[in-house]
């Protein structure tokens, strides 16, 4: 076989970068490279303070989203480590932390029943790809424009869909087959609502109530008395997390007194003991095919979740916001490299990043440590983990669940325009009944027939008589022939029905209509076109049209177009209603159409 020439392969390769500076990519350069300038042992002591505190907060959590979503425990755990790593190290905030979160819980457990954990690993690779390729052609921002309807549809949503899916775990049922389904799931608690373990769902309960309880016992005007307040042992309790202490106190429970709960270790055999192996999924075109879905769905909730969670950081802080794009190729990086490890889909994470922001976090290093901590628990503490009962891990998911839903939405439903009622409503039940991606997907399609029916009703045609005396003509003759029509707003697909209406509205004595359109701010190409019919409309009927004040936006589409001098004619196109007057008056006095060709601004 012939070698390629080295010379068309170097000309080949200098074109593709040619073309590649003339994109507008997103150059790819980590906040952890600005966070470091000027960076000193305080602040290190800080980060390593607050990834301390972020480590041991995310531990129950990573393992309790890795159960809920039909995985081993340790793949929440190596997730958290890999991911969670990677987001800080590569990302576009300084504070976020990145790991397994709750809003994936009902997609990945969906996809591991519908396709299987080997096909689930091969679409987080290709979401994460996906996520890279958005972040580096720059459409972090364009995330930003979901509505904020749907994020709190589907956001309530996916918690009603986490709440039930611990359902299980919290009356301690043990069926052979739990759906995906929001029916199929009822249906099967509801068959096995006879094997209810009483000792489950008074642990699941209290942990529940221990989480919740906690942050306000210790609170500086909490439930603590006083006193006990300025101890130093009090101090150093009041540091742990409430999921933390609701594992230590029910699991050594559970172990000494030999209680007849599920735990990690009766359910998984427990967690292993060193790093993760490398393991290569076996990929296929046949089956990247069915994977379409999944992967755009893990890729857009990915998107949307780690931006989301990015701007609530950016308030809570002052400093530089982040960096949409960088922070997408961040994420994606990260979910192609964790499936190799047995990983699930990442993404930012509002609870562990809001914990880093208040434990005085101040740059991506505080995320790197809590990676760490983790990675270090698991070579250490592995073993204790198989007495961890599962429905403590049931009642500290309720609580994220609680947590992570905007419920006081739903109250002030009544304050809002019914097209916000709608889409939130409907983006609720559709993630709820059937699932995220149609929810999401049809809830966009709302959103754009919604703002396209309030964009053309802010458009308005309002007809009058043309103002003052036109000099010449017969008083009372021409001021009923002449009909002023001012557009107000943006004349687009959706509003040509009120141009296209026109001719029918205008008295029979119309002889002239005058569109007055500075107070057009817009117009599309349909606009434009429904000007041309009615200019032809109404030639029809012997009616001349004239436009006047046009701004810049529509005269630099009629000029594009070449719809303006050729279409409307010259004299036809002037700049204010004064040309229109003298125009008229001067056809008047002639007796025929004399009136100056007028220069079309451009």
């Amino acid at each position: 076989m012939e070698r390629p020439d080295p010379q068309q392969l170097r000309s080949a390769g200098t074109n593709l970068r040619a073309w590649l500076a003339q994109l507008p990519l997103a150059p790819f350069r980590p906040r952890l490279l600005d966070a470091l300038q000027g960076y000193d042992r305080h602040r290190l002591l800080t980060d390593c303070s607050a990834g301390l505190t972020v480590g041991i907060v995310a531990l129950p959590l990573a393992m309790a989203f890795a159960i809920a979503s039909g995985v081993k425990p340790e793949s929440g755990l190596f997730t958290a480590i890999i991911a969670g790593f990677l987001i800080s190290a590569l990302g576009g905030s300084h504070v976020q932390i990145g790991g397994p979160a709750g809003a994936f819980i009902v997609i990945v457990y969906g996809i591991v029943e519908r396709y299987g954990l080997a096909n689930l690993l091969i679409s987080t690779v290709l979401a994460g790809g996906l996520l890279f390729l958005m972040g580096w052609f720059r459409l972090g921002a364009l995330v930003r424009y979901i509505p904020v309807s749907i994020v709190i549809g589907f956001t309530n949503g996916i918690a009603v869909l986490i709440a039930l899916s611990q359902l299980k775990d919290l009356l301690g049922l043990d069926p052979s087959h739990m759906p995906a389904d929001f029916v199929g799931q009822l249906r099967t608690l509801w068959a096995h609502a006879d094997q209810v373990n009483p000792l489950a769902v008074g642990m699941g309960l209290a942990a529940l109530a221990l989480v919740t309880l906690w942050p306000r016992a210790f609170a500086k005007d909490g439930l603590a008395p006083p006193a006990w307040q300025s101890s130093r042992a009090f101090r150093v309790v009041a540091r742990l997390p409430g999921p933390i202490v609701a594992i230590i106190l029910f699991g050594a429970a559970t172990a000494w007194l030999s209680l007849p709960v599920a735990t990690i270790g009766s359910r998984f055999g427990g967690i292993p003991h060193g790093l993760p192996d490398f393991v290569w999924p076996e990929f296929s075109w046949e089956g990247m095919r069915q994977l379409f879905i999944p992967t755009v769905t893990i890729a857009l909730l990915g998107a949307i979740e780690s931006l989301l969670c990015a701007r609530v950081a950016d308030n809570l802080t002052e400093l530089p916001r982040h960096d949409p794009n960088q922070e997408l190729m961040a994420q994606g990086v990260a979910n192609v490299v964790t499936p190799f490890f047995g990983g699930i889909p990442a993404t930012g994470t509002i609870a562990r990043t809001v914990t880093n922001v208040r434990s005085g976090a101040t740059s991506p290093v505080a995320g790197m440590v809590h990676a760490l901590v983790l990675l270090l628990i698991v070579l250490v503490a592995a073993p204790l983990a198989v007495h961890v009962p599962l429905p403590v891990l049931a009642g500290i998911l309720l609580s994220v669940a609680w947590n992570m839903g905007e419920w006081q939405a739903f109250a002030h439903l009544k304050q809002y325009h019914y097209t916000y009622r709608t889409i939130l409503v409907g983006t609720f039940l559709l993630t709820v009944i059937f699932d995220l991606t149609v929810a999401v997907e049809v809830g966009l399609v709302l959103a754009c027939l919604f703002f396209i029916y309030r964009m053309s009703t802010l458009f308005r045609v309002e007809a009058s008589e043309l103002p003052g005396h036109v000099p010449g003509l017969a008083s009372g003759e021409v001021p009923g022939q002449v009909r002023l029509c001012r557009l107000y707003g943006s004349l687009f697909f959706g509003a040509v029905g009120k141009v296209e209406d026109l001719p029918e509205q205008l008295p029979p004595a119309t002889r002239v209509v005058v569109l007055e359109t500075s107070r057009l701010i817009s117009m599309d190409t349909s606009g434009l076109d429904a000007l041309v019919q009615l200019q032809r409309t109404l030639a029809r009927k012997q009616i001349r049209l004239m436009l006047c004040g046009l701004n810049e936006q529509p005269l630099s589409l009629m000029h594009r177009s070449g719809r303006d001098a050729d279409t409307f004619g010259a004299e036809n196109v002037l700049p204010d209603l004064a040309a229109v007057q003298a125009a008229l008056a001067q056809q008047a006095v002639g007796g025929v159409n004399t009136s100056p060709t007028v220069t079309i601004q451009r």
